[in-house]
């Protein structure tokens, strides 16, 4: 049980026999119920009023996850048997519901973590948070571990691109957007083309039979990593013709090595790039400028558009608040505290 030990005007310091674990999305979930089926307890530190707060507050109506749900449970509890291949973002959102009241796991509520420091002395975490959207109202919490499961994709990210600001249309990012109907009619213009600019790797969904993911991890099982990356670029060739010819240049590095050293998820198409072929979606290079209404490109020509969505992608916010020697983060660190579930959507 947790115990109060220290209170101050302004901090009460709180003591957490068990991990701290930081973020109640599907990484902190699944931690929280494997160390329970271990009779180990946890604390979860949540900063919005939800469990898997991205999946709840930031993402577009139609979402379903891209890959086979065998693919994307959590430890401990499959998907209901009923649900489809690729379960919609609604049955997602239902599932890890589920599977927190299975596990009886009750986060702690508007809690953002602010700073997050090993004292050396103490051989203790200190996390100190503050009630969310608010000043004042801090708590610390002390505990021997602390897990951050915060996941890759916490904050917003923002492009500088000059004249945004003075954009007279509608400008949003991805995170607030949730259906296409309010921009029916209008001249919209999607900045970004999955998860690094124009240069991305545009695979199909489903090959030979086969979810990618799942041709990806079977080939894996015997191959090493380029020459299943050179196996997936011939077939996706094949599928798809050559994307670079639309304007969608691949990388260097093959899809799998890619996102080994980057981070950076294929994309895996559904439509999209059908719409490409068509016209029906047009590619334009990066942007030079944008003065009204009109957005000049780099190659020099112009167009003007009547909402721009920013679809720029996320990041981790983990170094905003965890206070340590880089150097140590980057190998030893990173594999004992920063728990992360990928579950790709």
């Amino acid at each position: 049980m947790d115990a109060v030990v220290a209170r101050s005007e302004r901090c009460t310091c709180i003591w957490v026999s068990g991990p701290i674990i930081v973020g109640a999305g599907p990484s902190g979930l699944a931690v929280a119920a494997c160390l329970k089926e271990k009779g180990i307890g946890s604390l979860i530190l949540e900063r919005s009023n939800y469990i898997a707060s991205l999946w709840q507050l930031k993402t577009y109506d139609r979402l379903s996850l891209h890959l086979p749900r065998q693919f994307c449970e959590l430890p401990l509890m499959p998907f209901p048997s009923d649900y489809p291949i690729y379960p919609s973002k609604q049955q997602f959102i239902a599932y890890l519901e589920s599977y927190a009241a299975r596990f009886g796991i009750r986060p702690t509520y508007n809690r953002t973590v602010v700073h997050a420091e090993y004292d050396e002395q103490l051989l203790l975490w200190l996390v100190k948070t503050r009630a969310s959207g608010k000043m004042g109202d801090e708590v610390e919490y002390v505990s021997r571990w602390l897990i951050a499961a915060t996941g890759e994709n916490a904050e917003a990210v923002q492009p500088a691109i000059d004249g945004l600001q003075e954009f007279e249309g509608t400008v949003l990012h991805t995170s607030a957007y949730k259906s296409g109907s309010a921009f029916a009619g209008k001249r919209v213009l999607v900045v970004g083309c999955g998860n690094s600019g124009m240069e991305v790797h545009v695979l199909p969904r489903e090959m030979l039979g086969l979810s990618t993911f799942g041709l990806s991890m079977l080939l894996l099982k015997w191959l090493p990593v380029h020459v299943v990356d050179r196996i997936l670029l011939l077939i996706a060739r094949a599928m798809l013709g050559d994307t670079a010819r639309l304007g969608l240049k691949r990388p260097t590095f093959g899809p799998l090595e890619l996102k080994s050293l980057s981070g950076k998820t294929p994309v895996l198409d559904i439509g999209t790039f059908a719409k490409i072929k068509s016209g029906d979606i047009k590619i334009r290079p990066a942007i030079r400028h944008i003065s009204g209404r009109e957005v000049k490109f780099l190659e020099g020509q112009s167009e003007e558009f009547d909402a721009i969505v920013l679809a720029t992608g996320y990041r981790s916010n983990v170094p905003c608040w965890l206070k340590v020697i880089w150097m140590f983060y980057s190998s030893t660190y990173a594999s004992v505290v920063h728990y992360t579930i990928n579950v790709f959507y």
